[in-house]
């Protein structure tokens, strides 16, 4: 409903999306304008840094126009009106996920491809298969993990009913954080979104093996390639939290 909704005002929607692509790729341009000055960011040249900003960009932008609705539940938890999803013979998780569903949000999608076209343009990788198949695998693995974020992010506004902005630090602000290299982060961030917020193996981990670099924090290479592992791990302890969630809803009272 929402897509023929979009597509009814065509030239709208061509000018939203561009709108999209347009604002995403400001973040690059600072990027651009901080290499006009230095030649390297922690030790990584340019188009390593878009290497990890095309990634970082493909990832969470799939996620955004997949799941990206969910920050409005907090709106529907205090004003009632998630009861109406909750009598409807669909999931409520997929109702929300669609709910003002944004078609728009390809342009980050596309805006992030082009950055990590120039990346693989401009950067000479020796393709080993092993690093052929990790490509895929970061961009679907990462999506996992911030659809993961997302609805976990959701699962919160069930008790803090308006959190949205809480949620967008760590989907949002985990996009922004993984475009710039892990050297430039202390140690202990490091740590904190690898090991407790695993955004780390969205790019920083995968990437590294690709671009031949060592792991942050010395983890050994086959660590690079648990990226699917990890997905899956974090959508199953999303889903456990959404259903706590959704099971603790009371409505509004009135």
């Amino acid at each position: 409903m929402w897509i023929r909704s979009t597509m009814a005002y065509r030239a709208s929607f061509v000018m939203t999306t561009f709108g999209n692509f347009a604002a995403t790729a400001l973040d690059f341009v600072a990027i651009l304008l901080m290499f006009s000055r230095v030649d390297a960011l922690g030790g990584w040249s340019l188009p390593e840094v878009a290497f990890l900003y095309g990634l970082s960009g493909m990832a969470f932008g799939l996620a955004d126009l997949a799941i990206g609705s969910m920050d409005r539940l907090g709106s529907r938890v205090r004003d009632g009106t998630l009861d109406t999803l909750l009598v409807r013979p669909v999931p409520v998780l997929a109702q929300v996920a669609a709910d003002r569903f944004g078609l728009r949000r390809l342009g980050r999608v596309v805006q992030g491809a082009l950055v990590l076209g120039y990346a693989l343009a401009s950067l000479g990788i020796d393709w080993t298969p092993a690093r052929v198949l990790l490509m895929p695998w970061m961009v679907v693995s990462g999506c996992g993990i911030f659809c993961a974020v997302f609805v976990a992010g959701a699962a919160f506004q069930f008790v803090a009913q308006d959190a949205s902005e809480v949620q967008n630090a760590f989907t949002y602000g985990g996009t922004t954080l993984l475009q710039y290299p892990p050297t430039v982060f202390a140690q202990d961030l490091v740590r904190g979104v690898t090991f407790v917020l695993p955004l780390a193996f969205v790019n920083w981990l995968p990437a590294s093996y690709v671009l031949g670099r060592p792991l942050p924090l010395g983890l050994p290479g086959w660590v690079a390639f648990a990226g699917p592992a990890v997905a899956v791990a974090c959508c199953a302890l999303a889903g456990v939290a959404w259903r706590t969630g959704l099971r603790a809803y009371r409505s509004t009272g009135s």
